[in-house]
């Protein structure tokens, strides 16, 4: 009998313990000591719902698997300076944020592991008239290859427009042959006959920028001849009439509609455009 003693301990034992089968874990809560780090949620906070008032949406809540590096909220730029200084994350109109999410599969449908990388989306007016001034050693006439006429409305201050490239399975850019914000003509799908020709855009890069094109035109963006990496979900007239115009990164904003080639309507007063 004295056999019994220890089995009925280590059974009273097992039933005492709680079943982990059945636990329920959650985890720690994360501790954010930084005083800087938590104004910076804060106003990232702050910044999307403002956004989201307009219907603008941050993409890597749509999907994931896009990359951003937002080129103007660094001095990563063609203008060396800082231009966006509370958006930090990459908004665009709902709609267009769905489009580029699907134009996403679709590459990753033809190449296991690609993803876009998205440079710039939404952009208030308020910076597009900086990016335009930083331009002003070119006349307003050739200036709009490069940057919309902030009297006018760019589509990325409606959030329908993107600037893009590819990354390879390595996270490595695709070469396009020239770089973001390159002004120089080789940068023009335009011209691209010409380049490789003369053979000073490779067989290699027209290619990965075609790529790019059959992505993007996929979900029917559309590129423009002077930027490879630029792309209009809608022409700036439809944009105009779907999507309020952002003005500045406060969360600014107003309708701007284009009526005609030379006039807007802002605020149901119809004005000539001012080039």
């Amino acid at each position: 009998m004295k056999w019994l003693i220890p089995i009925c301990l280590l059974l009273f034992a097992c039933a005492s313990d709680p079943v982990i089968d059945n636990a329920v874990y959650l985890p720690e809560p994360e501790v954010v000591d930084n005083h800087e780090e938590l104004e910076r949620r804060a106003l990232d906070s702050l910044v999307s719902a403002r956004m989201k008032a307009i219907g603008l949406v941050d993409i890597r809540t749509v999907n994931d698997q896009i990359s951003v590096d937002l080129k103007y909220a660094t001095d990563d730029n063609f203008t060396k300076h800082q231009l966006y200084d509370t958006l930090r994350k990459l908004f665009l109109q709902e709609d267009v944020a769905i489009r580029l999410s699907k134009a996403q599969k679709f590459l990753d449908s033809l190449h296991s592991g690609y993803r876009l990388l998205v440079y710039d989306g939404v952009r208030p007016v308020q910076v597009q008239k900086e990016m335009w001034d930083a331009l002003d050693s070119i006349p307003p006439l050739n200036r709009g290859k490069f940057v919309s006429n902030p009297a006018l409305g760019s589509v990325h201050n409606f959030g329908a427009a993107v600037d893009l490239t590819i990354l390879d399975a390595e996270g490595q850019p695709l070469d396009m042959g020239a770089g973001y914000d390159d002004f120089r003509r080789i940068a023009f799908p335009s011209l691209e006959a010409y380049f490789l020709k003369t053979g000073e855009l490779s067989k290699e890069q027209y290619e990965n920028r075609k790529l790019l094109r059959k992505v993007m035109r996929s979900q029917k963006f559309s590129n423009i001849p002077s930027e490879w990496w630029h792309f209009n979900a809608w022409s700036r007239i439809t944009a105009s009439h779907k999507y309020q115009l952002l003005d500045s990164e406060s969360g600014d904003s107003r309708w701007f509609k284009i009526v005609a080639k030379d006039t807007v309507v802002i605020d149901s007063l119809t004005i000539p455009a001012i080039d």
